[in-house]
């Protein structure tokens, strides 16, 4: 028996949320309308783009997948996230006039962290965050492309939070203690994630997600959902569950690879009209109505 694999956090998040149904609502239903205001700005939906680093020139194209994918962003108007990278590759996706949040690594450096996330408000980024779940690794700390990681108290990322104007997100929040935390030390959002699959048997986004919601009644926080996501129908589970918006992440890279900015930008519309879909089918006309009624779980 393959045992690893029955650890596999992102087999058991995919199992679980194929176990969540969806029933119908057709009377008196409308086409529904998927825009979002989301931290102060209107976005065309609630899907957004994952904090992915790292990624090369595909095909020999001009620019790499980091750019293309922020291009697609910003021709879907969705918020548009990044991740591990200097600031030279940080100030090109800028440039693509995607509305960035840079998700900066917990370094063991902590004034590279300040470095990253000065500098990435000086160039215009819509918001920066911290990927939690890259504190830790097999033998301690992690090690990240040569770089080392470390511990992080509330106190220093409510430093971070302080030091910047712009929107500060918190990645990797996957308990209701860490969220409630996070609202605590004045962040706007959370992501909540495993990171792939970063910790054997984690629990499902989705599954923490209502708890998650419950403690953070009130408090202002935006929350993101990732790991997983691949179609309007897990958008819309996500939204129903609690989350305010859902990241795609490896499901967006075939189409980025073989197609660049086109490809992807016509990823992101096909999961925005089959999410506008069902919340017409299922009676929401608006994305903040949609609630956890017509989820059915096998």
């Amino acid at each position: 028996m393959d045992y690893t694999r029955l650890s596999d956090a992102n087999v058991i998040t995919q199992k679980y949320m194929d176990r969540l149904l969806i029933e119908a609502r057709y009377i008196d239903s409308v086409v529904a309308d998927t825009s979002i205001d989301f931290l102060g700005d209107t976005f065309s939906m609630p899907v957004m783009t994952p904090a992915f680093s790292h990624l090369g020139n595909y095909e020999g194209r001009e620019h790499n997948g980091l750019e293309e994918y922020s291009m697609a962003a910003k021709e879907c108007n969705i918020l548009n996230f990044c991740g591990m990278m200097e600031n030279d590759q940080f100030k090109r996706i800028v440039d693509t006039g995607a509305k960035t949040i840079r998700i900066v690594k917990p370094y063991a450096d902590n004034s590279k962290v300040k470095d990253q996330m000065q500098y990435a408000e000086s160039v215009g980024a819509f918001g920066v965050g911290m990927d939690i779940d890259h504190i830790f690794g097999d033998n301690g700390y992690d090690v990240v492309v040569g770089e080392d990681m470390s511990y992080q108290t509330a106190d220093m990322l409510r430093g971070y939070v302080e030091m910047v104007k712009i929107p500060f997100v918190v990645k990797g929040v996957l308990s209701a203690s860490d969220a409630v935390k996070c609202a605590d030390i004045g962040a706007k959002a959370i992501i909540v994630s495993h990171h792939h699959g970063r910790i054997p048997y984690a629990a499902p986004p989705m599954m923490v997600l209502p708890e998650i919601k419950k403690a953070l009644d009130g408090r202002g926080v935006k929350i993101i959902v990732d790991c997983g996501i691949a179609s309007g129908a897990d958008v819309f589970k996500a939204l129903a569950l609690g989350a305010d918006a859902a990241a795609v992440g490896r499901s967006m890279l075939p189409p980025l690879e073989t197609g660049g900015v086109n490809g992807t930008r016509d990823f992101i519309n096909h999961v925005g009209d089959e999410l506008r879909y069902l919340m017409s089918c299922t009676g929401f006309a608006k994305v903040a109505d949609i609630d956890d009624s017509v989820i059915h779980c096998l």
